[in-house]
């Protein structure tokens, strides 16, 4: 029996898909655990996954066309079924989508995803080949939880229940098979906006009018929820980056024969997750009617994804950034942001950031302020070191400079907390042996 593939919910504010790229053509062969296609969500660009082995009959939806969730986007054969099977087989109608989760403050959650959990009796959802399996090895399938889309028992399911489970579990992401990583959620009740009459839009020939992406409306929606629903200030500071950056030379000169090359932005991220340790009122995040303080000090680095890939910003995170090494970090931005960049990151790696830092000294801009990004209250700005005129020990002198600017909640920063904070910022910034220990 033809075993339709839907589009599965790969976050958990997903409504729809965009498939930007099939990996697999009609005729193909195709194992659970084979990447079937890229797909575009509202967070991040995924892999969908097969979840069993068959050939792939049809691929109903066009690269680049949005669909919701459940809609079907390709249909597998079994072994040994021929195309007729397809023909047979009435058109099958995408189930319902189960509503987006109410938002819970920010705590480690792991949760059956909505409609998840494994219906019983006549309504039992099991792939073809999970059946004749489960027949074959005298399963019950009513006492397995199904992994695959919206509770449905795979051939993945079957096989673990008769000890051979040796499958692809490790290669299917958290969200599709059903488990919520949820620390300090990036997403956000949305709010109705008040929508702004803009005068009509007058096109002329030389005019390019190009649809948005799904993240880039993602993009677009929450930076204007940031700046609408939280009040905004921002404090700047000047810093003196001689030994920070005659530290960088020696310590990569040291690293040279490990193939590790630090960048002034690691060195920062390790800056930023210390002065948060220090600073626990900067460690926070707004939640109605409570702050919730994390334990934890998770920096998100922004990464500007290139413009054949559509553009935009992602935020992958450096969790417990304060416990690890500049090498640990230095590794783990670079693998990141090349992920970015290339494959896209899960929604598990742009999760969870207590603290945002974005940098644009590398274009050669000194100064500029950033958008919050939710739930953070906080988010540095950083600019370019140059050389420049200084004051050092009384004495005019040139000497390297950088400036960079908070932009605070002000519903959870008060403005001596986020100057404190810039103190110890400053502090181990211009006394860097500190970063090292």
């Amino acid at each position: 029996m033809p075993i339709d593939i839907t589009m599965p919910r790969l976050s958990d504010t997903m409504e729809q898909g965009t498939i930007i790229k099939w990996h697999v053509t009609e005729g193909q062969d195709v194992s659970a655990g084979d990447v079937l296609a890229d797909v575009e969500t509202d967070k991040a660009t995924m892999e969908m996954q097969s979840f069993d082995d068959g050939r792939i009959a049809s691929l109903s939806v066009a690269e680049g066309e949005p669909v919701d969730i459940g809609t079907v986007v390709a249909v597998l054969l079994e072994e040994d079924e021929s195309d007729d099977a397809v023909a047979d087989t009435p058109a099958s109608q995408p189930p319902p989508v189960p509503p987006a989760e109410t938002p819970t403050p920010p705590a480690v959650v792991e949760a059956p995803a909505s409609g998840a959990s494994s219906p019983r009796g006549s309504h039992l959802k099991a792939t073809p080949v999970a059946r004749r399996l489960a027949e074959e090895h005298g399963v019950d399938l009513q006492s397995l939880q199904g992994s695959g889309p919206g509770g449905r028992i795979v051939k993945r399911d079957v096989l673990a229940a008769v000890g051979a489970g040796q499958e692809t579990r490790a290669a299917v992401p958290p969200s599709a098979r059903g488990e919520v990583v949820d620390l300090a959620r990036t997403d956000t009740p949305s709010l109705p906006a008040t929508p702004v009459q803009a005068a009509p839009m007058t096109l002329t020939g030389d005019d390019r009018r190009e649809p948005v992406s799904s993240m880039r409306q993602t993009i677009a929606r929450r930076l204007v929820q940031s700046k609408q629903e939280i009040p905004h200030y921002q404090v700047s500071m000047a810093f003196a980056m001689d030994e920070l950056s005659a530290l960088r030379k020696q310590l990569n000169g040291d690293l040279a024969d490990q193939d590790i090359k630090l960048s002034i932005n690691d060195l920062l991220v390790r800056a930023c997750a210390l002065a948060m340790h220090q600073n626990p009122l900067m460690n926070a995040s707004w939640d109605g009617d409570a702050i919730v303080y994390h334990e934890r000090v998770h920096i998100g680095v922004a990464v500007a994804l290139p413009e054949e890939r559509g553009g935009g910003l992602v935020v992958p995170v450096i969790r417990d950034a304060n416990f690890k090494s500049l090498r640990a970090i230095s590794t783990e931005t670079r693998a990141l942001a090349e992920k970015a960049r290339t494959r896209g990151l899960s929604v598990e790696e742009m999760e969870g950031a207590t603290f945002t830092i974005s940098n644009l000294g590398m274009f050669g801009v000194d100064n500029f302020t950033a958008i919050i990004n939710p739930p953070n209250s906080a988010i540095l700005a950083v600019g370019a070191t140059l050389e420049k005129p200084v004051v050092r020990d009384g004495e005019l002198a040139v000497g390297l400079e950088m400036n960079a600017t908070l932009s605070n909640d002000h519903r959870v920063i008060d403005g001596a907390t986020a100057a404190r904070w810039l103190g110890t910022f400053r502090s181990l910034i211009e006394h860097p042996s500190s970063i090292l220990v």
